[in-house]
């Protein structure tokens, strides 16, 4: 046999060889888990420490029953806001330590205890993520019951105490000038300890970058704006210089640590820019001089989360369209979208409300889950499911549903049988649950059960949609009952 003949045999043999192994395609390849995660909140108190305290098993439990009870939500990521005021709930060289964790600002926890340590380490334990939430530029928060902030009450080493002319006061607080690049750097600086020094699994900003059009940094601007067309070219490009330098920092340290941002959910609206949105509500690209746009685009984040905390339909801002036009904008980018979930808002008493019961969470989870590019939610905050039973059994039931996981006792509405239309001012809604666990109907707790579990309750309606869940560890069922006006 001649060799160019022996060639071609061997060249077809191998070629239908290589056609009958199974190579895997990209498509086939395992993709990343939606991301269900809870924002634990600092400042003020709102959920972690629930108040300033020096007993550190006090922080520690209250952290393990947060964790423990986000993982029974089948929640996957928490983001603890480590740095809500140029201060911190960690060991750093940079700000002291928060007044919110122990109550007096520099004030360190007994025993050399480290929250932000303790959380990461418990976090992993139960195979959730831990990202460190951090408030760039605000140096102090006031409440009602507080004087207007001012240096001296800060303690003696914070950054804006050792450095006056970085601070602007706005309103009754002082916030660091972005415009400033030393500013920018210890931005940089104090997130980079973070990454180098804790097993951290994302970097996290939210909304608060400047915090209105009226703050006074005329000096800055005619220091360093002077190549600037206007102020407001000017501010925005400040936030995207830091975004831009933080990403690349981040990534030089070669750990895989995500950036994302949360903002507010709307970047613009049609009316002041064509690549805006159809909505008629405040503007972070005008307000905030947050470009959210460009940084998906540039790709400098991660992920971005949009605080979209409006209902379905809202005529101002409709949640389901704001989607849409953030699914347009990731589109195309490696950049995830979560959606944040204004979980503080349901279980609102009002029956006329969206947001009574716990409907409206629903629905809109529901809508995420059709969508391609919604890569799971962040809820704020821990708060509202520890003040909201059914609420968090809500939200449990549907990430099982997704899961795959099938309740034993699934709590059932049989009458009626499916969403319905009177003219009477009340109605009966019957139905069976498990009668080993509580029964919650719109957050309230059912007491009068049979011992099947068989329930029934006569509820109240006004003109207009009338929303009742029923929820229960796990499961739930909702019935709308559309009241008409009574006939003559």
């Amino acid at each position: 046999m001649k060799k160019s003949l022996k060639i071609t045999i061997f060249l077809l043999v191998l070629s239908l060889t290589l056609s009958m192994v199974a190579v895997p395609s990209i498509s086939n390849a395992e993709e990343k888990p939606e991301l269900r995660g809870v924002w634990v909140a600092s400042v003020v108190n709102i959920d972690y420490p629930s108040k300033a305290t020096m007993d550190v098993e006090s922080l520690k439990s209250e952290a393990i029953k947060i964790l423990d009870n986000a993982k029974a939500m089948r929640m996957n990521a928490v983001f603890l806001q480590v740095r809500p005021a140029s201060d911190a709930l960690y060991k750093s060289k940079y700000f002291p330590w928060s007044k919110y964790l122990t109550g007096i600002q520099g004030l360190a926890p007994a025993d050399g205890f480290d929250p932000l340590s303790f959380w990461v380490e418990e976090a992993h334990k139960r195979g959730m993520e831990l990202h460190a939430w951090i408030n760039p530029y605000r140096i102090t928060k006031k409440t009602a019951a507080e004087p207007a902030q001012e240096l001296a009450t800060l303690y003696p080493f914070n950054p804006a105490v050792l450095h006056p002319e970085w601070v602007v006061k706005y309103m009754d607080d002082l916030y660091y000038d972005p415009g400033i690049p030393e500013v920018r750097q210890l931005v940089i600086d104090g997130v980079l300890e973070i990454v180098e020094g804790y097993n951290v699994d994302g970097i996290h900003f939210d909304d608060y970058f400047y915090p209105a059009k009226g703050f006074n940094d005329a000096a800055s601007y005619k220091k360093y704006g002077s190549a600037y067309k206007s102020i407001d070219d000017w501010r925005r490009e400040n936030v995207n210089i830091l975004i831009k330098d933080l990403s690349k920092a981040i990534n030089d340290t070669g750990k895989p640590v995500s950036f994302g941002v949360s903002p507010f959910g709307i970047w613009a609206n049609s009316s002041s820019s064509p690549l805006g949105s159809d909505t008629k509500g405040n503007q972070s690209y005008f307000s905030q001089y947050a470009d959210t746009r460009k940084w998906v685009k540039e790709g400098w984040l991660d992920y971005i989360a949009p605080q979209i905390y409006w209902n379905i339909g809202y005529s101002i801002a409709d949640y389901s369209k704001i989607v849409g036009w953030w699914e347009d904008v990731v589109d195309g980018t490696k950049v995830d979208l979560y959606i944040g979930q204004a979980a503080y808002k349901a279980g609102n008493s009002n029956p006329m409300s969206p947001w009574y019961g716990v409907a409206e969470i629903e629905k809109q989870l529901k809508l995420n889950e059709e969508s391609p590019e919604v890569k799971g939610s962040i809820f704020f905050s821990y708060k509202s499911f520890a003040n909201n039973p059914a609420l968090s059994a809500a939200v449990k039931a549907i990430h099982e549903q997704q899961d795959g996981v099938v309740a034993e006792t699934p709590v059932t509405v049989a009458r009626p049988w499916g969403n319905t239309r009177t003219s009477l001012a009340q109605y009966y809604i019957a139905g069976a649950s498990d009668p080993a666990k509580p029964l919650y109907i719109n957050g309230k707790l059912i007491e009068k059960r049979s011992s099947q579990g068989f329930f029934g309750v006569l509820v109240n309606l006004t003109n207009g949609a009338n929303a009742f869940t029923f929820s229960q560890e796990g499961t739930f069922a909702t019935r709308v009952i559309f009241k008409d006006s009574a006939a003559p």
